[in-house]
């Protein structure tokens, strides 16, 4: 599926894609009170992704958002793995069809390779999504947690 295995996670990206990754996560959170983040790694140290994500969420702190409306988007590199894991305050009311139907329309990028593309699609899906259930409010909204990707290992 992927044919990236050589590079290391923090140079899986050029930095103009980098960057083109991060002002997709800014111009979502312009939109919602939710916060989105980006975690990308080598290895997968679970056979579950969505166990390595979860483990993730909580060590960003990412489910101590006021509405519990983070969410994120975790990719291991070598393992061609990925998943989503959305904080229970969005998860009750999107529901896992929702969830299901975004993977698979990330992964049609990610089968042709269009990573840079297929994250910044998630990215816009999940501002749109949250902005449904967590509108965009400028006088109580502000960024609760940081817009940049995550490298681990």
């Amino acid at each position: 599926m992927f044919s990236f295995l050589n590079k290391k996670p923090a140079n899986f990206l050029t930095d103009a894609e980098k960057e083109q990754v991060v002002n997709a996560i800014r111009q979502a959170e312009t939109r919602t009170s939710g916060e989105i983040r980006v975690y990308i790694e080598r290895h997968c140290r679970y056979v579950n992704p969505l166990d390595r994500a979860a483990e993730i969420f909580f060590s960003l702190k990412m489910d101590q958002t006021k509405d519990r409306n983070a969410v994120l988007l975790y990719i291991a590199v070598k393992d061609h793995q990925m998943a989503i894991f959305g904080d229970e305050g969005i998860y009750k009311k999107t529901g896992r069809e929702y969830w299901e139907n975004l993977v698979n329309r990330i992964l049609q990028y990610f089968n042709k390779e269009n990573f840079v593309e297929g994250i910044c699609e998630y990215v816009h899906e999940i501002g749109e999504g949250l902005r449904k259930f967590f509108p965009y409010d400028k006088e109580t909204d502000h960024n609760e947690l940081p817009d940049e990707i995550v490298f681990g290992y």
